[in-house]
């Protein structure tokens, strides 16, 4: 080792080598995309995929070297074979095909996140590198030395880079931690795919990090098979979505989708909230059987004989012949909407023999070339359409769960003894009323029993368009096994998508997105002790293979009631459980707000089955305003002082506040302040607590905790714990056990 000025600069002409590979291979795709773009292919349909195979494959690599733009080299591994490997965001090579940068998901990379100085792989040093831009800031070393390892406290890799990441202030986005990443983290991302893998992590122990890095390792190390099938990821709100929304990409991976339950079924949004009682109501897996006998309620068998009369002739339609005509769609079709069409097709047979046999009898010539139009004729018929409607009536689950809200009697038929009276009441509504989180699972739930309400016009284009996509699909596939792409980012149906869409964003991302019975090869769900068991059972349908990682806080539980373990939360999904592995470390917040937060929910009854160490500590973390009333020219006060503060230690405009109030109090905050109830609309965002699930700001503005810790213990400790370096609570008097002291 040189002087430090020594060790900077060979790290920065290594470094520069490295962005010149980053910025040829980048040009090179580009190059070769443009030039592909620009051949005149012969007029067949198997030259022009071709042509747009090969220049969608350079495309996308170069698009995906433009997302690891930022900090590309970020750690070194020196051997005790005297090999020095630099790691990164993406796997380089130079001209000689030899490795320049190793990708962090690499076996190769894994020492640098799991080794000791008890267990040093191998190595005898690990070198952080701090960049900015392209430019070499700082080294950090860590030695391995056997003997002076220490087995007690609390051992980071990588402290110096870890904490100069930690002070930094907040953007309003989630950023990376792939240079940071600890090992108990590392364990859990590179963790196997099989079964269903519980990651329980109390505030600022970094489980959102590590389930979007999982997933980023999971699509590299199963490129083969999630390629096909794509991942899944599920989070609480569409804030939360927004706010990691830059993670995956600046990872090298584009082609996940990410939603959450309000936004599960593709065309439906939730709208409205609704209480805990009532969202456990919806979330019963006594649905299950509810729907099921709902959708059975609209398949009738009328009591008397129909009868109609068409050009003269008297039909008559036996109950009999009913029943037989359900019971056969019912045994070839899955879905009530989807059986419908046989249904409809055997009772015009039956008509159109019934018809024909009149006719004859009253001496008209009518054979079989005859019974198209017959057919026709009947189906058109107005008093034919209303019987058979009748007897078969099509819904979309969406009109057919309204309708069931709205109608207390035919929710009476239907549930049973499955819902009693005063929870049957609970969910009556007026048809019109805006959709919940609960409501779109419910509505999932229907549509695997009642299916899609499709026109006939619509499903004949549908067929039309899925074989002409099969004859593209095939050419597709052909041009890339040609091109020696088969294996490649680019897949043979993204080729199809991108034909006719050149200006669409990652084709199989869309197209899962877009399908409600699109199954993935792993899903992540953020926040997972919110999930109801009718919400788990609409993911595992999703999942066939079972593969899913689930993170959250059991402390941070919204319901009121208190959850000690995840199988008794998972519902369906517990059947998957393969294991748990526990996040021990809080490195977002200071140990003064945790040690508070701690308290708290103790005093509740509501501790925290694994209470998370925090790593460091900020001067003045804490502090407790009480003033006379909690109105706006005293908040804004305290937000102004607040704002000072970030300025001065952070510089004029940087980090972020965030006020979190009561949810019965932030529109009112909201109309006096003029502050946007968004806590990612700007520096300052006013939000209620479970709205601030998942984020973190620099400082927080905690308006009367009380008020929320009796609507939810779980929630206040999610306030409690958002910020990185300041709580401030405001309060006109009342605090929470656990603050009065």
């Amino acid at each position: 080792m040189g002087t430090r000025e020594e060790e900077l600069a060979h790290e920065q002409r290594v470094v520069d080598d490295i962005y010149a590979v980053l910025d040829a291979t980048r040009d090179h795709y580009r190059a070769r995309q443009r030039a592909v773009a620009a051949t005149q292919p012969g007029g067949s349909p198997q030259n022009r995929s071709e042509r747009d195979a090969q220049a969608a494959h350079y495309g996308d690599q170069a698009h995906r070297l433009d997302n690891v733009e930022d900090r590309l080299v970020f750690g070194r591994l020196d051997t005790a074979d005297a090999d020095t490997r630099y790691i990164g965001r993406v796997g380089l090579s130079g001209a000689d095909h030899e490795p320049l940068l190793i990708d962090w998901r690499a076996p190769a990379a894994r020492p640098f996140y799991q080794a000791t100085a008890l267990k040093p792989a191998g190595l005898v040093r690990r070198r952080h590198l701090l960049t900015r831009l392209r430019r070499v800031t700082g080294i950090e070393d860590e030695v391995f030395d056997v003997e002076a390892a220490s087995t007690s406290g609390l051992t980071l890799q990588g402290e110096g880079a870890l904490m100069a990441a930690l002070s930094q202030g907040r953007s309003g986005r989630m950023g990376d931690i792939v240079s940071t990443i600890q090992a108990e983290q590392d364990e859990i991302i590179r963790a196997d795919t099989r079964g269903l893998l519980v990651v329980q992590g109390g505030p600022g122990t970094g489980k959102t990090a590590v389930a979007l890095h999982r997933a980023a390792y999971l699509l590299y190390a199963e490129a083969e098979r999630l390629n096909r099938s794509g991942v899944l990821i599920v989070g609480p709100s569409a804030t939360f979505l927004r706010y990691i929304e830059q993670v995956l990409p600046t990872l090298g991976e584009t082609g996940v989708v990410s939603t959450t339950l309000g936004d599960l079924v593709p065309g439906l949004r939730a709208t409205a909230t609704e209480s805990p009682t009532l969202a456990a109501i919806k979330g019963s897996m006594r649905w299950v059987d509810i729907l099921a006998a709902a959708t059975r309620s609209l398949e009738r068998v009328p009591k008397a004989s129909l009868h109609f009369e068409i050009d003269g002739l008297k039909l008559t339609l036996q109950p009999s012949r009913i029943a037989t005509a359900i019971e056969r769609a019912r045994r070839d079709h899955p879905t009530h909407n989807g059986a419908r069409a046989a249904f409809v097709a055997d009772i015009l047979t039956a008509l159109t023999t019934s018809y024909i046999s009149a006719a004859r009898a009253q001496g008209q010539d009518l054979g079989d070339a005859d019974r198209g139009w017959v057919r026709e004729e009947l189906r058109t018929h107005r008093d034919v359409r209303r019987e058979v409607n009748l007897c078969w009536m099509p819904y979309t689950p969406e009109n057919f769960l309204r309708r069931l809200f709205a109608r207390p009697a035919l929710l009476e038929e239907v549930a049973g003894d499955l819902l009693s009276a005063d929870e049957r009441a609970a969910i009556a509504r007026e048809y019109s009323a805006p959709l919940t989180e609960a409501d779109i699972v419910l509505i999932d739930q229907l549509s695997e029993t009642l299916g899609e309400f499709e026109d006939p016009r619509a499903l004949r284009r549908a067929e039309l368009e899925r074989r002409q996509n099969e004859r593209a699909l095939t050419q597709a596939r052909d041009t890339l096994a040609n091109a020696g792409f088969e294996d490649g980012l680019t897949r043979a149906a993204d080729l199809v998508d991108r034909a006719s869409a050149p200006l669409r964003g990652n084709a199989l991302a869309e197209r899962a997105a877009a399908d409600r019975t699109w199954t993935y090869g792993h899903i992540v769900v953020d926040e997972a002790q919110e999930l109801s068991p009718l919400a788990w059972e609409a993911l595992l349908r999703r999942c066939p293979s079972r593969s899913l990682t689930v993170v959250g806080d059991l402390a941070q539980r919204h319901a009121p009631t208190r959850a000690d373990r995840w199988a008794d939360l998972l519902g369906p999904a517990a059947r998957a459980l393969r294991g748990e592995a526990v996040l021990s470390v809080c490195y977002r917040t200071p140990a003064t707000i945790m040690d508070a937060a701690e308290r708290v929910a103790r005093a509740a009854g509501h501790p925290s089955p694994h209470a998370p160490r925090a790593v460091r500590d900020v001067a003045d973390a804490l502090t407790i305003t009480t003033v006379p009333d909690v109105d706006a020219a005293h908040l804004r006060t305290i937000v102004e002082d607040e704002i000072a503060r970030l300025d001065a230690r952070l510089g004029s405009g940087a980090g972020t506040l965030a006020v979190i109030a009561a949810t019965d109090v932030v529109a009112d905050i909201a109309a006096a302040t003029g502050w946007a109830t968004d806590a990612l609309a700007g520096r300052i965002g006013l939000c209620d607590a479970r709205a601030s699930k998942g984020l973190e700001f620099d400082t927080v503005v905690l308006v009367d905790p009380a008020a929320i810790g009796e609507a939810s213990p779980g929630d206040l400790y999610v306030a409690m714990t958002r910020p990185t370096t300041r709580l401030h609570i405001v309060t006109a008097g009342r605090l929470p056990a656990g603050l009065r002291d």
